[in-house]
Formats: C-alpha cells, structure tokens, sequence
C-alpha cells in the first residue's frame, strides 16, 4: 500500500529541508514528507566551512550577489529581488540561530558549529509534522491522473506536488530526462590545481594576492592565491575553476596557467622599477628580501626562476636577468596537470537546463506540479556562501508557489 502525502520533497538536503519548512509554515494543512536515500540528512550543511555551515555571504544587492554565479546568474536576478542574503539572516534569526559576519564576507551561525543549523532544522521538521524518510532511494518517478507515484527500494508513495532538491544526482537526473527534461552533462566545479613546479615546490602554506588567467582563454581573475604540497588552492584558483568548468574540463585539466604575482602595479612599468631598486640597493642582496608586497620565501623562489643566484647583489643582475625576473613576476607560466576537490565541498556545474524552469515559481515547464530547488538546477556559484544561498532562495520560493497551488 502506498504512502500518500499531498507533496513530498525528494532529497534530505538544505533545499530539500528548507523548502519542507517553508512550506510547512505557510501552510499546515498539507503533509508534507522528506524522502532521503541516505541514512544521514543534512550531510553538507554538517561539512560545510570547515564544521561551521557557511550560510550565506554579506552580500545584500540582488544585482552584485548574482555575479557569483557562473552558472544561473541571469535566471537568480528575479528570484534575488524575492529572497536573498539578507532574507536568510533573518529567517534564521527568527528560527534562533543567530548570523555572524567575517572580515571576507562569510556568514556562519554565531554558535561556529553547523550543528545549529542542523538542529534548527530537525526540530522544525518535527514541530511541524513533516515526515522524514531515510534510506528511500527513489527509483521511479511516474505522473498519472494528476498525481505522482515514487517507488523506492522499500515503499512506494504518491503526491499531488513534488520537488526535487536532490543536489548533483545523476540517478534523478536520468530519471527527470525519461520524464523529458533537458539535462546538461555534468562536470566539476570548485577544485584546486595540481602542479609541480619547483617555484611553489617547498612554499606549501604560504598565500599571495594574484591575478590569474588561462592561457589562450578569456578565463581571469584576482584574489589570493593559497600554496599547497600539490599546486594551488585559495578564492583565485576556486574562482577561475568555477567560471572555467567547461572550458577546463575540455583541457582534460591540461593547462598554462599565467600568475601575476603584482596584480596591484602596471606590468609596463616593472621593468623600470627594478632598473631603480638595482641603483638605489646595488649593494643589497637581491635575494634577501622582496621589495614588493611578496612573501620573502617566495620572493627568493621567484629571483632563482629569473637565473638569478642566491648571493648575487643588485648592482651585478644583468640586463636579460631583469627582463627575466619582471617576467617572472608579472606573466609567471606555470604547466597544471590535474585538479584535485576542494575539501569535501564537491559542487557540480550542469543539471536540469535552465531554459525549462519557471524562476517565478521553480516550478518545470515541461511536468505539473514538480518543481526544484538547489543543484539539482544547472546553477553553480564559487565558494562563500553563495551554493547554500541558491538553495534556500529556491526553497522559499518553491514553497510560496506550491502553497498557493495547493489552496
């Protein structure tokens, strides 16, 4: 016999949860159940910022929070303007979960543990007789005679109204491309750099302020940049794998990857720069300390590349070893081979094509009464706060639309 519920959410997530709640809240009528293949629940919110839930990110102006986004930018302006960054502060204050902002824009509960969004949650869940179902791996998903029929492994349920927040699944992907929805092929975004190289090779740990781009692409950003025992990480590199997905995917994540490691100063006039710091330390070192906004070990690295030995003063560098060490540190060429994830924040670019979503409702165009919230979304956004903002903004919004459907 199966479980009837008048709108059940498939995915145990923080869109899934939030869009139960929000739901929920508007209107306590309707049953309301939660189906989650896993045993656990709120699996990312628990791993997010380092155990701390990184909610969302002190961005208030809906047409600046979308520039986040490589992936849904132009589809989140509306949504934004209904539910953003500032919405979310409240609603949780209003659950009691109090919002700290950091000095990069992050937003964390005031508890530092993602335990409290986690417990806000549950205990809403059960305040407000939303059934929660783990270990019910959805593997069929039917609509006949205005409703929906699921069968999992165990049990088999029925709904007027569903929504999928299941995140990057490729199981309920295909299922939804049966149904006919347009799925765009999945590939990694937010993954860290593999390089060797024996300029970051002993320097793990030490961050610089940067501009990168990508060789023979319009891939480019600025931001500090984090040295690792296997390449680089830090919100440049994170950046430019999340704009570049594609296009670094398409490399095999083969690349040239260009540093700028003075992306405050002209690159035309370096060259003259160091013609003048050679006069006026002719004496010094060069080695010895960074006349720039470096990091001295980096600095030493960065002199060595330009053929410039450990003991050599200004006053003997050469013309070409200048040249060598202006390029060095403006337009540094370094050979990546490989990515690796970033922490266990595995975001993915791709999902349900954009074009079949309604962003008044998140509600498909193609089937009744399904909508979406979350990943499950061709939408993706770099690191900060701004993956989780997606999902509560598509959560609260599909929740107002079923709400008024199901009156």
């Amino acid at each position: 016999m199966a479980h009837h519920f008048d709108v059940i959410i498939i995915g145990g997530g923080a869109a899934g949860f939030f869009t139960a709640i929000n739901l929920a809240e508007k209107n306590r009528s309707l049953t309301i159940a939660i189906l989650e293949r896993g045993k656990e629940v709120l699996s990312k919110v628990r791993i997010s910022g380092g155990g701390r839930c990184n909610v969302t990110h002190a961005c208030f102006d809906a047409n600046e929070l979308i520039t986040y986004y490589p992936r849904g930018n132009k589809e989140l302006r509306g949504p934004f303007h209904t539910f953003a960054a500032a919405d979310t502060v409240k609603w949780f204050q209003q659950h009691s979960v109090l919002i700290k902002k950091e000095d990069d824009g992050r937003m964390f509960p005031q508890a530092n543990t993602s335990q409290a969004v986690i417990d806000c949650f549950l205990r809403l869940q059960k305040t407000l007789d939303i059934q929660l179902f783990t270990g019910e791996n959805v593997l069929n998903i039917q609509h006949e005679n205005n409703h929906w029929n699921l069968r999992t492994q165990q049990n088999e349920f029925t709904a007027t109204s569903i929504c999928i927040a299941t995140g990057s699944s490729g199981a309920l992907w295909k299922l939804l491309q049966q149904l006919g929805h347009t799925i765009v092929a999945p590939v990694p975004s937010l993954f860290t750099f593999n390089c060797k190289d024996e300029r970051i090779a002993d320097l793990p740990g030490v961050a610089a302020n940067v501009s990168v781009s990508i060789e023979e692409t319009k891939l480019h950003t600025s931001g500090p940049l984090l040295i690792t025992h296997w390449g680089m990480s830090g919100p440049a590199v994170l950046k430019l794998s999340a704009w570049g997905a594609r296009i670094l995917h398409e490399k095999n994540y083969n690349f040239s990857l260009f540093v700028n490691w003075l992306p405050t100063e002209d690159a035309e006039s370096i060259p003259e720069k160091l013609k003048l710091i050679k006069q006026q330390q002719a004496q010094k070192i060069v080695a010895a300390k960074s006349p720039f906004a470096i990091p001295n070990r980096l600095w030493e690295n960065i002199v060595q590349a330009a053929l410039i030995s450990k003991q050599i003063k200004w006053a003997d560098v050469s013309k070409a070893q200048l040249h060598q060490l202006s390029q060095q540190l403006c337009k540094a060429r370094f050979n990546i081979r490989g990515k690796s994830t970033f922490k266990e924040e595995f975001v993915t670019a791709g999902g349900i094509d954009l074009k079949e979503v309604d962003f008044k409702t998140m509600r498909s165009k193609i089937l009744p009464n399904l909508h979406f919230a979350g990943e499950v979304l061709n939408i993706d956004a770099v690191t900060g706060g701004f993956n989780f903002q997606n999902a509560w903004t598509g959560g609260y919004i599909a929740a107002a639309a079923i709400s008024k459907e199901m009156q």
